[in-house]
């Protein structure tokens, strides 16, 4: 029986897949990929003969069967997922049907696009006094989110957000984060993070909208809100020479 290799792709640059993944990638005899979301430059490292299936079209039924039979020959079977599967990467069921069928699977974690989103702007996430907590969340779409997730109850927070799958709504999203954040608060929507056409937009809640319609920003990018986008903070204690921890004494009074 073979066995199936759900690999994150990264968020777009080839060079971002995991050693493991490139790997696997390299190995499988059959690769199914997201094809909507991942970079068609990954798909240069597959072996001579390998099948190739994009799942773009695809039903989980159709992408379970495919497997089935690819399992059932003792084929390697590469899913490559964007980013990483874990966050909206509709993998667990998958898991739980190949489970059922007695197919062994394993998960190979990617780079996230909301990281490289903050590695294309240089910036970091949680910073001393300023935020130390990252929301991932999504706007509700044909998708539902639970009511306690909502955009509004988790922007209270004020905390570093990296909101996916919502660009489209931009108007919406700035809505409602407006009352929290405050309307001068620092945006950034990153398009195709990482890819050689990759777009960066910076603004404001109060004119992020705007400046997206203008730069042609409908699908495929990050949204990121927060005052860690901004200049202010406080040093890291980790390599203040007046902090001691266990690697390093400090000048401590």
């Amino acid at each position: 029986m073979g066995k199936v290799h759900f690999i994150g792709a990264g968020p777009g640059d080839p060079e971002l897949l995991t050693i493991k993944g490139k790997r696997l990638l390299e190995e499988a005899d059959v690769i199914i990929y997201a094809g909507s979301l991942v970079n068609p430059q990954l798909l240069e490292a597959a072996k001579p003969g390998c099948s190739i299936y994009d799942s773009a079209g695809m039903t989980l039924e159709q992408v379970i069967e495919t497997m089935r039979e690819a399992a059932g020959g003792g084929m390697s079977i590469a899913r490559l997922h964007t980013g990483d599967p874990s966050i909206y990467g509709a993998i667990r069921e998958q898991i739980d049907e190949l489970d059922r069928l007695g197919i062994e699977c394993e998960v190979v974690p990617g780079v996230s696009s909301f990281t490289a989103s903050a590695a294309a702007l240089k910036k970091e996430f949680t910073l001393p006094d300023i935020s130390q907590t990252v929301i991932c969340t999504r706007l509700e779409g044909r998708t539902p989110v639970p009511e306690s997730e909502s955009l509004e109850s988790l922007a209270s927070h004020r905390a570093s957000m990296a909101i996916f799958l919502s660009v489209h709504m931009i108007d919406e999203v700035a809505r409602r984060l407006i009352p929290h954040y405050g309307e001068s608060a620092p945006v950034a929507i990153v398009q195709k993070a990482s890819w050689s056409d990759q777009k960066i937009v910076t603004g404001t809640l109060s004119n992020i909208a705007k400046k997206a319609r203008e730069a042609g920003i409908e699908k495929t990018a990050q949204i990121l809100v927060g005052e860690f986008l901004g200049d202010e903070y406080s040093r890291s204690k980790l390599y203040d020479p007046d902090f001691s921890h266990g690697y390093r004494g400090g000048n401590e009074k």
